[in-house]
């Protein structure tokens, strides 16, 4: 499914993308392939990208690969600026003047993960990078962590740090909480990027979830045995994943695994990864996200929140991706017709595999978005 701990180099195919224009607006949910990760998987995967826990490095990114030549952002062992939202503390990265963009990180990274991308766009754009609340140098709040409570942290944001529509930019659950905010708050957003999104379409063969029973529903049975014994198998099995993810060699492996060129995982990626899990809440807050996020996402499918968004769409698609195929690109444009794709050759997490490539896009995209905001220019006539 999603794991943002990751980033990339440039191989020699990197540098070869191919775009394509809007598709047709046909719904394509019959024989779609499930593209979400199997839990078990996921649980494996996801728990290495935020559990790790070694020193941080505070070394230059390699200059290696993709990379080269390109200018990175700092990297401040104490962040940037901070956010008071709902009491809680938030981090976000501010660069740049001009229209604003909001980048948004996927499971287990932070604002860093841009570390490529946030330089180069601010030449031209004012650029936010906000960490999510429970990962990155956010706080680690012990909440209910439910599909809303990032769209809703996102849509304040929007309005109480950027204070106008702006275009949102995500990558794994970063791309499912900026569709999902896209279409709760529309007149906050007049774009939208996806990088590798996470989410996944309903399946019309299957029946709709049923809501899950309150606590004081269900037998004393269920309710005083059946629940706490579950609750407790699963801490015990999520706490072993979670110090089994804080193995440097693991974090490495899995990085590798995602990144088709390993060339920027390096110290900077690999310590903005695992600092924030030496937070002492973030077992509790990983064990959170594990038990109740992930199995309750599937109340916000994809089709339904694309039946819902208003604005044009970039898919920004790393086909080489072990996890999210280009299939799922292919089926995001044919639902939803005001959609743009680019194909990069790299991994799971574009932007920082192959930066020089997604900026170039991106950029080219985001010119067009603001040509096509522009009013018509009024013919003059004579009378």
């Amino acid at each position: 499914m999603f794991v943002a701990s990751v980033a990339a180099l440039r191989t020699t195919g990197s540098g070869r993308c191919r775009c394509r224009g809007a598709g047709s607006p046909q719904v394509g949910l019959n024989g779609g392939r499930f593209l979400m990760m199997q839990r078990r998987e996921l649980v494996t995967r996801a728990g290495i990208a935020l559990a790790v826990s070694c020193s941080m490095a505070t070394s230059p990114a390699s200059a290696n690969g993709s990379a080269q030549g390109l200018e990175i952002l700092p990297f401040k062992a104490d962040g940037y600026n901070f956010w008071t939202w709902r009491g809680r503390r938030i981090h976000y990265v501010e660069q740049g003047a001009g229209q604003p963009i909001v980048l948004i990180h996927g499971f287990g990274a932070s604002a860093f993960h841009w570390r490529y991308n946030i330089p180069e766009l601010a030449k031209k754009y004012k650029v936010y990078a906000i960490d999510l609340l429970g990962f990155g140098w956010s706080e680690k709040a012990l909440v209910d962590y439910e599909a809303t409570i990032w769209m809703e942290q996102v849509s304040d944001f929007l309005r109480e740090i950027v204070k106008e529509p702006a275009v949102l930019v995500g990558n794994s659950l970063g791309g499912f909480t900026t569709l999902f905010t896209a279409t709760e708050v529309p007149e906050l957003v007049r774009g939208v990027v996806l990088l590798n999104s996470a989410g996944q379409f309903s399946d019309p063969n299957k029946p709709a979830a049923a809501p899950a029973e309150d606590d004081e529903e269900g037998s004393p049975l269920s309710r005083f045995i059946v629940k706490p014994l579950k609750e407790a198998f699963q801490r015990v099995v999520l706490g072993f994943l979670f110090w089994q993810s804080k193995q440097p060699a693991r974090v490495e492996k899995v990085l590798k695994s995602v990144y088709i060129d390993s060339s920027n995982v390096d110290e900077y990626l690999v310590g903005s990864i695992t600092a924030p899990a030496a937070d002492p809440n973030a077992g509790e807050v990983y064990y959170r996200l594990m038990s109740r996020f992930m199995s309750n996402q599937s109340r916000y499918t994809l089709d339904r929140l694309l039946g819902k968004l208003a604005c044009p769409l970039l898919l920004l698609w790393g086909d080489l991706d072990p996890w999210v195929g280009p299939a799922k690109a292919a089926r995001i444009q044919e639902f939803y017709a005001d959609t743009a794709v680019v194909h990069l050759q790299a991994g799971h997490c574009p932007h920082d595999e192959a930066p020089e490539q997604a900026n170039r896009a991106l950029l080219e995209w985001l010119a067009a978005l603001d040509a096509r905001a522009k009013p018509a220019e009024p013919s003059l006539q004579t009378v």
